[in-house]
């Protein structure tokens, strides 16, 4: 699944048995697919029926067990028993994309699941949620040997709500090695809860349109037919879907002829597809929709972009399908394995709650993440199309065909797949240099979460990882961006060409079906050492045990280098240093840690923390390229020395650590490693900086001075600094642009321009800026996000009805979403306060938007306390429609509270978190926004009046 809208939860793993967490990653991908090919092949039926499409079943109330069952049974817990393994689903679907009478939509369905018993029982559990299941008889499913075997009769059924099961009980017990198929049939509600078997509406040419759609991440597939819903249950699916003759069904696999029959006295189609391979219940998905499509056909290849009828008449999938072929190819030279399925489809939809997801075959997105006009979208845009493909493309062999064996290694999967992104992105544009913006992407952004002591592990332990809400908060910014900045690590201390080499150095063919780091450890250990001893890499301890301890602890450290003393150390860095992890370290926080460095301009050699670094009077740099995982602290000398040489002859600096200084700076400064003043002092040079990667981190770093400072005396000095420092950029890509006229050629620079734009009119600087009214077709698309967001700040209520206008009519989701996110820049408190009463309405702001824009709202200094108030008066309604599982719940509660700073503010958080017992995924994003407002009371009673005075000096 794509990031980016998940900031989440820190879950303590202490003791995780792994044998090689890095070389894990590595191996687990050397998949090749002959071999592959044969365990997947689809047998014939195996036993298994067809089952026959089902008209609407009657619901039957839940039936009452005999007994009442004990507590602590196997019912109780959250993770099936082992028992039973699925072989193979039939399911039929039949949504219906008209109301009922009573005003709901639904969808009806059956599906049988044949199973072999691998250990005796006379219980079969199956996950079954939110849906009305119909009797086969006395009970409400109908189970049947395969093969000769002779099942018991069963005895009892009933739904366990809070774990999600069928309960089925049996008179007699199941026999080990025997096979036995489970038939059931249900009626769901298809509702617009983003989540399952979901609806998602939109408007063409006035005319409501309906798509029945899915998410089955994590664990929604249970919500749209009873299955074994955990990534080790594996099966091969044949799903059948019935829909309304005109309107177009897709599934993972390819669609057999579309059949006309009659069902309930109506015409309606059906399509069958072909059999997938086998895979998890979270990988499923099923559409029908009244969708277009472009497409491409490579070889035996068939790539195909669907998206709204209108949307593909403007062309807004072309992008993407002249993307989408290249990266796999890419991917399959990255893998050394062929892509394994007949087609790729990918599909843009209206609601989804996610960025993207892998589905295989069949991938899911946001429009914004998928579709792109070059006559409005912006070039952030097309650098978002671009690498959420990549990511999601990575997945079909890394997540889809070798998968993680439970949640608690979904960094195996997400991590991976957001480090090669940049990789696939790069294949496919090489003159963006995106490879090197991991670090604002990533590295940085994931720093903020790390440091804290809420966070938690890239892998944690499966005992601790559970419940639903507990898995949906894995997917965050650790997950993500940790992930994908480790394996970055390791890549390049050992090099890309050995770790590239480590995916099939031993010719061994790995496919488990699903992959555990404990199951296979050793066997990945022992090739990843292979790949190192081949290429004769020097490395101080072996991999797995140098990477041990980036995977199985939290946190990072800081580096500090002495150049007086040639001395190198390390400590635990936490943005409260007097903070304390409530979780023992299996590694006492310690880390085996890669240092490439320059002196004096000249790179050398790459050590290893436990040697010294000799410098005199020369200026040293560690993390050169930020290739490590770590931040660097430096002897006052050295770091008067590197600010001497930004101020001289910045450019002898790579580009990234130009950024990594400021970045490192005002971090150490917020831990109080070093002084406030300094971190400050790291910006003086800006005013000679053309890049973006330093002026996109210098901007990232002030937000923060920004939040802590916009509503005291020190913004105004702040902000006149500020002025001095961005103005000969302003005028640099002014007159590069021809006074706006034109676009500047690099695509960094498209982004750079519109970055610095920003700043000088949230500064005050008004030069250039369009009236949202007057021509905005003449605003190109990489400013418009600023002007507009300035043309709603500086007027009332006029212009902002005008750009709620634009907003509604908007035929593309990317100029949507900027205009969605503008209109929370009003100053007008009352307006403020009417877009949040927006959010409760989808009609207004669809439920994937809503979270969002009430943090856009927050950012805003007028509307952060009224959407704080907000947030906790409707907290009821939020929770119950965001709460339970939505991976951008958690953002909701940082969002909201990130310019949290005072006494008064942490009380209302600690009140909070009294006044209401349940915070679903949001529970420990509750405990980081109190944990950061902690350290920024602290920080800001200490450093508020010498801010104030180093801007009113500077």
């Amino acid at each position: 699944m794509a990031k980016g809208y998940y900031i989440s939860k820190a879950v303590a793993a202490v003791g995780i048995v792994v044998g090689a967490a890095a070389v894990a990653t590595i191996i687990a991908l050397s998949v090749v697919y002959a071999q592959e090919k044969s365990k997947n092949e689809v047998k014939p039926t195996d036993g298994g029926v067809q089952p026959k499409p089902t008209a609407e079943p009657k619901p039957t109330t839940e039936p009452k067990p005999t007994t009442p069952p004990p507590s602590n049974q196997p019912w109780d817990r959250y993770r099936l028993p082992d028992a039973l393994v699925p072989e193979n689903y039939n399911v039929t679907l039949w949504p219906r994309l008209e109301p009922q009478s009573d005003g709901m939509y639904i969808f009806t369905g059956s599906s049988s699941v044949l199973f072999q018993c691998v250990k005796e029982t006379d219980l079969i559990l199956i996950h079954c949620n939110k849906l009305n299941l119909t009797k086969f008889g006395d009970h409400q499913a109908k189970l049947t040997g395969v093969d000769g075997s002779i099942p018991p009769p069963i005895n009892n059924t009933w739904l366990k709500v809070e774990t999600q099961y069928l309960v089925i009980q049996l008179s007699g017990k199941l026999e080990p090695g025997k096979r036995y198929q489970l038939d059931t049939q249900f009626r769901g509600e298809l509702a617009d809860d983003l989540a399952g078997f979901y609806r998602s509406e939109y408007y063409e040419d006035g005319v409501k349109k309906v798509v029945a759609t899915t998410q089955m991440q994590a664990t929604d597939a249970r919500k749209a037919f009873p299955c074994f819903d955990e990534p080790a249950m594996k099966a091969v699916f044949h799903i059948t879907l019935i829909h309304k003759p005109g309107t177009v069904a897709l599934s993972n696999g390819m669609e057999g002829p579309v059949e006309n029959i009659t069902m309930d006295s109506m015409t309606v189609s059906r399509t069958q597809f072909e059999p997938t391979k086998r895979m998890s219940t979270y990988l499923l998905a099923f559409i029908v929709s009244d969708y277009d499509n472009v497409r491409n056909e490579t070889g035996n290849l068939l790539v195909r972009i669907w998206a709204r009828r209108k949307a593909i008449a403007e062309g807004q999938g072309d992008y993407a399908l002249s993307k989408t072929g290249p990266i796999l190819k890419f991917f399959e030279e990255y893998y050394n394995a062929t892509y394994p399925l007949s087609k790729s489809d990918q599909i843009a939809l209206p609601d989804f709650n996610a960025g993207a997801m892998e589905n295989w075959g069949l991938i899911t997105y946001r429009e914004t993440a998928l579709l792109y006009d070059p006559s409005v979208s912006s070039n952030s845009n097309k650098e978002r199309v671009t690498t959420i493909i990549a990511h999601e493309l990575a997945h079909m062999w890394f997540g889809n065909l070798v998968t993680m064996r439970w949640w608690n290694d979904l960094w195996l999967n997400e991590g991976f797949a957001s480090y090669v992104e940049y990789l696939g992105a790069h294949a496919v544009e090489p003159t963006w240099n995106i490879k090197d913006l991991i670090v604002l992407g990533d590295v940085q952004r994931v720093f903020a979460v790390d440091a804290l002591v809420s966070s938690h592990p890239l892998s944690s332990r499966e005992e601790d990882i559970t419940k639903p809400a507990q898995i949906s908060e894995l997917f965050d910014a650790i997950s993500y961006s940790k992930g994908a900045s480790v394996l970055r690590m390791l890549s390049e201390f050992l090099s890309e060409e050995v770790f590239r080499s480590g995916l099939s150095v031993s010719g061994i063919i790995l496919y488990f079906g699903t992959t555990a780091v404990k199951l296979v450890g050793h066997r990945l250990s022992c090739c990843g050492h292979q790949a190192v001893e081949k290429h004769n890499v020097q490395l101080p301890h072996k991999v797995h045990d140098i990477m041990n301890r980036w995977v199985l602890q939290m946190g990072f450290p800081v580096v500090t280098i002495n150049t007086v003393t040639g001395e190198v150390s390390q400590k635990h860095f936490l943005l409260d240093p007097e903070a304390k992890p409530t979780t023992v370290s299996p590694f006492n926080y310690e880390w085996f840690v890669p240092i490439k460095w320059m002196k004096n301009g000249v790179e050398q050699p790459q050590m290893w923390l436990l040697n010294k670094i000799a410098s005199g009077n020369q200026w040293v740099l560690g993390n050169v390229n930020v290739t490590g995982y770590y931040r660097v602290n430096y002897d006052s000398g050295n770091w008067q020395r590197l600010l001497a040489e930004l101020q001289n002859n910045h450019e002898i600096v790579p580009v990234i650590n130009r950024a990594q200084l400021m970045d490192d700076a005002f971090n150490l400064a917020r831990a109080k490693i070093i002084d406030t003043t300094l971190a400050l002092n790291t910006t003086k040079y800006l005013s000679k900086e053309r890049e973006y990667m330093p002026w996109q981190t210098a901007s990232n770093n002030l937000d923060y001075f920004f939040l802590m400072f916009d509503r005291s005396e020190t913004y105004g000095p702040m902000q006149a600094y500020l002025r001095t420092q961005v103005l000969p950029l302003f005028e640099y890509f002014k007159n590069l642009t021809s006074d706006w006229k034109d676009v500047p050629q690099g695509h960094t620079d498209h982004v750079s321009a519109d970055n610095e734009v920003s700043v000088i009119m949230r500064l005050g600087i008004t030069d250039g800026v369009f009236a949202v009214n007057d021509g905005c077709g003449r605003i190109h698309a990489n400013l418009r996000s600023t002007v507009y967001c300035s043309a709603i700040a500086e007027g009332g209520a006029e212009e902002w009805d005008f750009g709620w206008e634009m907003f509604k009519n908007a035929s593309l989701a990317a100029e949507a979403d900027r205009l969605r996110a503008a209109l929370a820049c009003t100053r007008k408190p009352w307006l403020l306060n009417r877009y949040l009463e927006y959010t409760l309405d989808p009609t207004k702001i669809r439920k994937q938007d809503a979270t969002a824009t009430i943090i856009n709202i927050a950012s805003n200094v007028v509307g952060q306390p009224l959407a704080w108030d907000f947030v906790r008066a409707r907290w009821e309604y939020i929770f119950n429609q965001y709460g339970g599982g939505s991976f951008s719940f958690s953002n909701l509660i940082n969002g909201v509270t990130k310019r949290f700073s005072t006494e008064f503010e942490l009380k209302q958080l600690n009140q909070f978190k009294q006044d209401y017992t349940e915070f679903g995924s949001g529970e420990l994003a509750l405990e980081q926004s109190i944990e950061r407002t902690t350290a920024n009371i602290k920080w800001v009673m200490e450093n508020k009046e010498k801010v104030l005075q180093w801007f009113q000096n500077a």
